[in-house]
């Protein structure tokens, strides 16, 4: 064989080889993350309550939407505040860092930040969902007819308890008596695992009072067993939450508005791959009809949807104002 036909020769097998590395590293690189049959997602709230309700709402949406194949199995974990469970989830490894999900709002990051070394950069935030807001209900057992005879009774040296969940409710809390003058020995907080619990504390009268948001309200005001008395927001509620007046209608008071974003974080350990899957999923399950009707107008939400990217901005950006206004470091 002369020199120009060996040539010729290596020349092929050169490019044979060349062309299947090339395409072992393409079908390398297009691997993709596919969930495994079983996918658990935490809440670190009480069933029945907002965050309950937000889980399981998208869940099932996913489910019946053909969104995500396999079955999702939703448990609240609450030990500790839902300390316990946020730390279980931030230190996941492996498989199973890309089949869980944690819920995960301005309420669980509040006291997290407040309590914990744990910090929203110890998981990867997915997606933000929608914002939401709160209101104060009486039940049957309330002896006051309206929000503002109890803040004039508190005024006057007695005491009106108030019921509510964590986080973002006793900021919203503590805002709203200090724009109406009373002290907290005067107008109590009681902390409850959920707003479910705090709703079903009020039910019994064990407190005159109950911060809630729509969401783990609406059943109850439906059945006529929770009145609302008080639109903690800039503007009144509308529907059957539209009797409520704002604090700048019932007294000399500026509104009280603190505001919740509702999202889906990650371990820190889930894959590039899993992160891209799972914020693709919750985006597809904000355009549903299910999500905007069912979820978003029946609770009178705000949708607002923010990608893994966006997500994760804003989140790193609220906590740097939370920590800051609250001298953490």
């Amino acid at each position: 064989m002369n020199i120009k036909k060996k040539l010729i020769i290596l020349l092929a097998v050169l490019s044979i080889c060349s062309t299947s590395l090339i395409g072992c590293q393409n079908k390398e690189t297009s691997k993709t993350y596919e969930p495994s049959s079983t996918i658990s997602w935490i809440v670190t709230s009480s069933p029945g309550g907002g965050s309950d309700i937000f889980t399981r709402m998208i869940s099932d949406i996913m489910t019946t939407e053909n969104i995500v194949e396999g079955t999702i199995v939703v448990t609240n974990k609450t030990d500790g505040g839902g300390e316990i469970g946020r730390n279980e989830v931030a230190h996941l490894t492996g498989e199973k860092a890309n089949n869980t999900l944690l819920t995960f709002n301005s309420g669980d990051l509040m006291p997290m930040v407040q309590n914990t070394q744990n910090r929203s950069s110890n998981f990867r935030i997915l997606a933000i969902m929608a914002v939401d807001k709160q209101l104060i209900f009486k039940s049957e057992h309330t002896k006051y007819n309206d929000f503002k005879e109890a803040i004039e009774a508190a005024k006057n040296g007695e005491s009106v308890v108030i019921g509510g969940s964590k986080g973002d409710d006793i900021a919203t809390y503590e805002a709203m008596i200090e724009e109406i003058g009373v002290s907290q020995d005067n107008m109590k907080y009681i902390t409850y695992d959920s707003t479910g619990d705090a709703i079903t504390a009020a039910l019994g009268g064990h407190v005159e009072f109950v911060i809630s948001k729509p969401a783990a309200a609406s059943e109850y005001v439906e059945a006529g067993l929770l009145i609302p008395v008080l639109a903690l927001a800039n503007e009144r509620y509308t529907g059957n939450l539209a009797d409520a007046p704002t604090l700048s209608e019932i007294g000399d008071y500026e509104n009280v508005e603190i505001p919740v974003w509702r999202g889906v974080a990650a371990p820190a350990a889930m894959s590039d791959e899993a992160v891209a899957f799972w914020s693709e999923a919750l985006g597809k399950v904000a355009e549903t009809e299910q999500w905007k009707n069912d979820y978003i107008e029946k609770n009178k939400l705000i949708p607002d949807y923010k990608d893994t990217v966006e997500a994760t901005e804003y989140v790193t950006q609220y906590e740097k104002e939370f920590m800051e206004a609250n001298g953490i470091e």
